[in-house]
């Protein structure tokens, strides 16, 4: 998978991010420890699956530099904190929070997630 579209958001010819739950696609179509780009909304997002039933969802514009590529990002953690490292020039973002711990003027936006019948929900 490299990109998945909410169907009824683009049908609809929605510009901005409807705010509410949004199906985005099946658990089992996300790679573990791998990030993936979706447009959910009109709005582009990185979502990363780190556990059989855990999965992230933040913003996939780079705070630092305003490119798309947040997707691309280096997975970890910061002890029991999981992060992203930005692909660009490895700012490190906690998945849960958004905060920053390598440059703190920077944040990363980050979306709640559910998981309902095998398939992944976020909230905007």
């Amino acid at each position: 998978m490299t990109a998945t579209l909410e169907l009824g958001a683009f049908e609809a010819g929605l510009d901005e991010a409807v705010s509410g739950w949004h199906t985005v696609c099946r658990v089992d179509d996300l790679e573990l420890a791998w990030g993936e780009a979706a447009l959910v909304a009109g709005r582009q997002v990185a979502l990363f699956r780190t556990g059989a039933n855990e999965v992230f969802a933040v913003a996939h514009e780079d705070p630092a530099t305003g490119a798309h590529v947040m997707a691309r990002g280096i997975l970890g953690s910061r002890g029991a904190r999981p992060t992203i490292a930005s692909p660009l020039h490895k700012e490190v973002y906690d998945l849960e929070t958004g905060e920053c711990f390598s440059s703190p003027d920077l944040s990363l936006a980050t979306f709640r997630t559910r998981i309902a019948g095998g398939v992944i929900e976020i909230e905007l």
